[in-house]
C-alpha cells in the first residue's frame, strides 16, 4: 500500500513539473514577441540637486537634447505646500510651461508617495496633525494640484501615488494612508474626467490586482540586478518578459493600457549615493550593456510605453565623470521611430 502511494504521489509531482516547465517554455517563446514600444524619461529636481547639479540646466539638457516626446513629472506635498494653506506652485509651473515648449506630454504624479527616495513628501506641518486632518489636507493638495493644471494641454495623463499598494514598507513613509487611496482617485476622476489615471505598482514583487482594479491603465517597474540588504547582487534575468504580459493581460490591461512606469536606467542604492559609491560598484548593477539589455527586455513584456528611470544620473555621468554612453544610448533609443532591438555594447 505504502508502495503505491509513493508511486502515486511520484506521478503527480512529475506532472507538476512537466505542466510547469510547459509553462515556463510558453513564457519564453512569447519573450520573442517585440512591441512598437515608445520610449520617455523621468525627471526629479530633488535628485538632480542631491547630485550637485543644476537642475533647471539638468531639465532643460534632457528636453533639448534627448528629445524626450513625454516624461514623467511629479509635485511633492512638501514643495507645493510648504506652509499650511500656502501654494508655491514655481517648480511644478517651471516643468510642466519648459515641457509645453518642447511638446513633450507630461505623466503627472500627485499623492501621499511620488516617485524617488524618501517616497513619501510629507510637509512636517502634516505629519503633526491627526490622521482624520491630515486625511482632508491630502486631498485638499490634490484638489489645488489638479485644478492648477487640468486645462493644460501638456499633462497627458495622471499618476496618483507611486505604488501604493506593495505589501513591505519602504521609505518615510509611517504616515502614508492607503485607505485614502480610492477617495484620491475619485476625486481627481470629478476634478478632470477627461483624463485616463496611471495606477502604479511594483513589477516584480506584486500581482497587480489591486493597482489593475482602481486606475484606467497599469504602470509597472522594471529592474533586471538589484542589491538586496545582505550585500549580493540579486539578478532577475530569470524571469521571461512574457510574464509581464500574461500577467497584465490576466487583469485586463491590454497593450494600450499597459505602461512601463519605471524601467531601471541607473546603478541600485541599497546604502549610499552616486557621490559616495564608486563606479565600479555602480557597474555591479548599470553599465552600458546591462543598459541596452535592459531596453531590449523592456520592448518584449508587451507595454505601450516606458518610462526611463536615471535622467539624473546620465546627466551626472556626462558632465561630471566624463562619460556620455549611457546619455548616448537613451539618446538613441527615444527616437520615436527607433523601434527595433539595438546592438548590445561588447565592452
Amino acid at each position: 500500500m505504502y508502495k503505491k502511494i509513493l508511486k502515486y504521489i511520484k506521478r503527480i509531482l512529475v506532472i507538476l513539473i512537466g505542466i510547469l516547465i510547459l509553462i515556463y517554455g510558453i513564457l519564453w517563446t512569447l519573450s520573442y514577441n517585440i512591441s512598437n514600444t515608445r520610449f520617455g524619461v523621468s525627471f526629479s529636481p530633488e535628485y538632480a540637486e542631491s547630485l550637485g547639479l543644476d537642475w533647471k540646466e539638468t531639465y532643460q539638457a534632457i528636453l533639448a537634447d534627448l528629445k524626450p516626446t513625454m516624461i514623467r513629472l511629479s509635485a511633492p506635498w512638501n514643495k507645493l505646500e510648504p506652509q499650511q494653506g500656502t501654494f508655491d506652485f514655481s517648480e511644478t509651473d517651471y516643468l510642466v510651461n519648459e515641457a509645453g515648449k518642447h511638446n513633450t506630454k507630461i505623466l503627472f504624479v500627485v499623492g501621499q508617495k511620488i516617485p524617488r527616495w524618501p517616497e513619501c513628501y510629507f510637509p512636517q506641518w502634516a505629519r503633526e496633525l491627526s490622521k482624520e486632518k491630515r486625511q482632508s489636507e491630502v486631498l485638499s493638495y490634490i484638489q489645488h494640484a489638479i485644478e492648477r493644471y487640468k486645462n493644460n494641454p501638456s499633462i497627458e495623463y495622471w499618476q496618483i501615488e507611486n505604488e501604493p499598494f506593495i505589501k513591505f514598507d519602504f521609505g518615510d513613509c509611517d504616515a502614508f494612508d492607503k485607505t485614502l487611496v480610492e477617495r484620491e482617485v475619485a476625486l481627481v476622476r470629478q476634478l478632470d474626467p477627461t483624463r485616463k489615471i496611471v495606477m502604479t505598482d511594483s513589477g516584480e514583487m506584486s500581482i497587480w490586482y489591486s493597482a489593475s482594479k482602481t486606475g484606467d491603465i497599469l504602470g509597472s517597474t522594471l529592474y533586471r540586478l538589484i542589491i538586496s540588504r545582505y550585500g549580493f547582487v540579486w539578478h532577475y534575468d530569470y524571469l521571461p518578459a512574457g510574464l509581464y504580459r500574461i500577467k497584465a493581460r490576466l487583469f485586463g490591461n491590454s497593450f494600450d493600457n499597459f505602461f512601463i512606469s519605471e524601467l531601471q536606467g541607473e546603478p541600485w542604492f541599497h546604502n549610499g549615493s552616486p557621490l559616495t559609491t564608486d563606479i565600479s560598484t555602480q557597474e555591479q548593477t548599470m553599465n552600458p550593456r546591462q543598459l541596452e539589455k535592459n531596453i531590449n527586455y523592456a520592448r518584449r513584456v508587451g507595454a505601450s510605453r516606458v518610462y526611463m528611470w536615471g535622467s539624473e544620473w546620465w546627466y551626472w555621468q556626462k558632465t561630471k565623470k566624463g562619460d556620455s554612453t549611457y546619455w548616448d544610448i537613451i539618446k538613441n533609443t527615444i527616437t520615436p521611430e527607433k523601434t527595433s532591438e539595438i546592438t548590445l555594447n561588447k565592452n
